[in-house]
């Protein structure tokens, strides 16, 4: 709905700025309606926290939204 969204690009501003100062790029994130959500299989669920180590190179920057 328009508040969701509304409140997504508030957020995603808010954010961009606090990662400006600190030397990140621009969020490339889309805020689109959303589709139909289906859960991953639990086995998938929290991977990197099961597994430190994984496949997947996306990491945390660190930087908190206050």
């Amino acid at each position: 709905n328009e508040e969701q969204k509304n409140s997504s690009l508030k957020t995603r501003k808010s954010y961009q700025e606090e990662l400006n100062k600190n030397g990140f790029g621009s969020i490339t994130t889309e805020i689109i309606e959303a589709a139909d959500f289906y859960y991953a299989e639990h086995n998938h669920q929290q991977y990197l926290a099961k597994n430190p180590e994984g496949y997947c190179g996306v990491d945390g920057t660190g930087i908190k939204l206050n």
